[in-house]
């Protein structure tokens, strides 16, 4: 993040500045020798977030307690507030692109201790025992749990969370510009390992916070990347191709030579068999997220020749560590748009619509 960048992102962190997106933030309010804490809450499908002031939880046995610096706004945040996801609990707190500074450590907690900054992604608890656990495939666990869905997560002040499911993180970046690499970032990672090291073209189907990331993984990693957004999106395919896309262009398009793979972050169904026909012969489509429309049927021939379908489902904390080492001293341009806590619905009313470019990022 260059000088400019640091200027706009504090002059908006104190309200006095617009967003990206155009929104004016709402003052923050000043801190307040309180044990209550701020959250916006969702309490039924379809309806706006509340903002509540509850008291300050404290941490249970083998857990922390966050101080909030930022939490990003997730395509599945969207999926859950709009009901495309089932829910285990109501009323909830979303969010899992969390970073804060633990303030408060439970009983048990060797390896952390107050003042360490984490991140807390979406990935919450595995059972450690069922045969996924046992044999390193924790992302599939019988018995999970996840942030922001079956326990409360990070659209608020403070969070508590598992000490094993936290990320120890630097200081390095800015908070506003760390949370994005939570999951988009980290799905992005775990989606482009499933694509294959001999994947050297890649398309990637949907340009937002994920995409515009791996993107960015992919070319330090020499890989040739396509980009494919909404038709007539101009606006994104110039952004694409400002963070190193050697094409871009509109998903009703096909590419100019075969892709060894393609990932598919848009939840569309419709995008596979436009992905599975832009494919070489053995190559994978790879869908990344964890909700999509129905994709519709199509002929035989174009899975022929062993092309491969896969689905990405949650992550690994190896994969945390590795992608986290892997970007650790690089240069990574994260395109964060600031909120408001308050601001919440407005992030998700954004997202949803598409205004946004990278990112939002709710600050507390």
């Amino acid at each position: 993040m260059v000088l400019p960048e640091v200027l706009r992102t504090l002059k908006r962190l104190l309200g006095n500045a617009p967003t990206l997106s155009g929104m004016p933030m709402h003052p923050r309010p000043n801190p307040r020798p309180s044990e209550n804490m701020r959250a916006m809450v969702m309490h039924a499908v379809g309806q706006p977030l509340r903002l509540e002031e509850r008291p300050l939880p404290e941490p249970g046995p083998d857990e922390v307690r966050l101080r909030v610096e930022a939490c990003a706004v997730c395509r599945t945040d969207l999926h859950i507030v709009d009901g495309e996801l089932p829910l285990p609990l109501l009323p909830v707190v979303p969010g899992h692109e969390i970073v804060g500074i633990i303030d408060r450590v439970g009983s048990g907690v060797k390896t952390l201790r107050c003042g360490d900054r984490v991140g807390v992604p979406w990935l919450a608890h595995t059972c450690g025992h069922c045969d996924y656990c046992g044999s390193g495939r924790e992302n599939l666990c019988d018995q999970p749990v996840f942030t922001g869905h079956g326990r409360d997560g990070g659209f608020a002040t403070h969070v508590t969370a598992e000490a094993a499911f936290c990320l120890p993180l630097g200081q390095t970046m800015d908070a506003v510009h760390m949370a994005p690499l939570m999951c988009a970032g980290l799905i992005g990672w775990r989606s482009l390992r499933m694509a294959g090291d001999e994947a050297r073209r890649i398309g990637l189907y949907g340009f937002g916070a994920a995409a515009h990331l791996v993107l960015q993984v992919a070319r330090l990693q020499g890989r040739e990347v396509h980009a494919f957004t909404r038709p007539g999106d101009v606006r994104t395919q110039t952004f694409a191709r400002g963070l190193g896309a050697t094409w871009a262009g509109g998903s009703d398009s096909a590419p100019v030579r075969p892709l060894d793979a393609a990932i598919i972050f848009a939840p569309v169904g419709d995008l596979v068999p436009a992905a599975l026909r832009a494919v070489r012969k053995g190559g994978r489509v790879v869908c990344g997220g964890i909700h999509m429309s129905d994709i519709p049927g199509f002929p035989y021939r174009i899975l022929w020749e062993e092309r491969q379908l896969l689905s990405v489902a949650n992550l690994t904390r190896a994969d945390a560590t590795a992608f986290l080492h892997f970007v650790s001293g690089r240069s990574l341009r994260v395109v964060s748009t600031p909120y408001a806590l308050e601001q919440a619905n407005e992030a998700l009313d954004d997202l949803r619509s598409g205004r946004l470019q990278g990112a939002a990022v709710l600050v507390p």
